[in-house]
């Protein structure tokens, strides 16, 4: 260290060291504000972020279990998910077969049955039962409901057919009857969403 020859220098020193004081503690009390404040954000956006996640009641209706074991080849049901129609149907040999030789270069939104079943379980359409056009409740899904020109759902609304794996074939709607994410949790048991 050097030695101190002058007041002069003293006094130079000693402002230079209460100047090295006073950044110090200007950095103590930006470090205390930017952490009130941090903290003070914190505090806020905890509960915001809680009122924005789902109620006790939606989460219990993310996902439902469907019981198919009376659903006869052949025969459709209608349920309920999010609130939203869904059809099950069980389709025959015969109706497999013809869904998967269908020509896809005639589709609108062509999709093989295998891409809207699961491996192994071709027979099971799961699709919600809204139509594609302007959402309305398609037919086909109930006993002696009319089922369209090709076997499969008609929406009365604007006349949308579908075919037997829910794949629109005549009429306004865009696109096929979307299947929704589902599983089987048994040979009998179903589980959508």
């Amino acid at each position: 260290m050097a030695t101190v020859d002058t007041a002069k220098d003293a006094a130079v020193l000693a402002a230079h060291a209460v100047e090295e004081e006073g950044v110090r503690r200007r950095d103590f009390i930006h470090v205390a504000t930017i952490s009130f404040a941090g903290v003070g954000a914190a505090a806020v956006a905890l509960p915001l972020l809680g009122s924005l996640s789902a109620s006790a009641d939606v989460v219990a209706l993310s996902s439902i279990e469907v019981d198919i074991s009376k659903i006869e080849p052949g025969q459709a049901i209608k349920t309920s998910w999010r609130k939203q129609p869904v059809f099950i149907r069980n389709l025959t040999p015969q109706e497999v077969k013809e869904a998967s030789a269908a020509s896809l270069d005639a589709m609108r939104d062509p999709q093989t049955l295998a891409e809207r079943t699961l491996p192994g379980k071709e027979n099971w359409l799961v699709t919600l039962g809204v139509c594609t056009h302007l959402g309305c409740v398609p037919l086909g899904a109930a006993a002696g409901e009319v089922k369209g020109e090709f076997g499969g759902y008609f929406c009365p609304c604007h006349g949308s057919h579908y075919d037997t794996a829910g794949r629109i074939m005549k009429g306004p709607a865009p696109t096929n009857l979307a299947v929704p994410e589902f599983s089987f949790l048994s040979d009998t048991i179903i589980k959508i969403g």
